[in-house]
């Protein structure tokens, strides 16, 4: 979806806690409940600006239905599969943040919301990059971070990844709580997100690191 293109004016939403979807990032998701197997299908058959669009929002607590934050972000289906067992397999690109206007009252199994895209006309635009003392000040804290947690990296990857990859990846994988990952959403520039993430790790390791041999390697 390039900048050009129209944005929906509501879309169904898939609350999901711990989970961030940042623009040009990719989530990738197993599922399984009918009632998203039903969000799913109906996104893919959506006509419009609102085809194969999903909205990926956290709750902000417990309840029946959870109530949600109040920035999500798109994501287009860019990745389908069907299995033998029911499930659905899919992945998810980012396209922009939104913020919910309304909650939408439809006879739907799952959860609607009216989009406002005002503040994120930024996110279909290439980012502004890192200053170097800030990309150098990041891959530093990063590599305490991860001794700290038990992981490990591909050095050569970390040193590859552009200043957006590499900040949309690590917000997407770290086993922060959902506060701060709806912080990391809500930073209102790249700099500002890598600022966050940098901070977040140094607050970890002063509250001290968690080992963990079960945790994958970051890639």
């Amino acid at each position: 979806m390039t900048s050009h293109e129209p944005l929906p004016s509501a879309v169904p939403v898939f609350p999901l806690t711990g989970a961030v979807l940042l623009p040009r990032g990719l989530l990738p998701l197993n599922i399984f409940e009918p009632r998203y197997l039903a969000m799913v299908r109906d996104a893919m058959a959506a006509a419009g600006a609102a085809n194969r669009i999903i909205g990926i929002i956290q709750p902000r607590f417990d309840g029946d239905p959870p109530p949600l934050y109040q920035v999500g972000c798109l994501g287009r289906i860019s990745d389908y599969r069907e299995t033998d067992d029911g499930r659905i397999l899919i992945a998810l690109t980012g396209i922009t943040r939104f913020r919910v206007a309304a909650e939408l009252d439809r006879p739907t199994l799952y959860r609607q919301v009216l989009t406002d895209y005002d503040g994120f006309g930024d996110d279909r635009e290439d980012p502004e990059p890192l200053a170097a003392v800030a990309r150098a000040g990041l891959e530093d804290v990063l590599k305490v971070y991860l001794d700290a947690q038990g992981l490990s990296a591909d050095w050569d990857a970390v040193k590859a990844a552009d200043d957006e990859a590499l900040v949309t990846t690590l917000a997407s994988v770290c086993p922060f709580h959902p506060p701060e990952k709806q912080a990391l959403l809500e930073a209102e520039t790249l700099p500002e997100r890598a600022a966050t993430l940098t901070a977040l790790m140094t607050f970890a390791q002063g509250m001290g690191g968690r080992r963990d041999s079960d945790r994958p390697t970051l890639q």
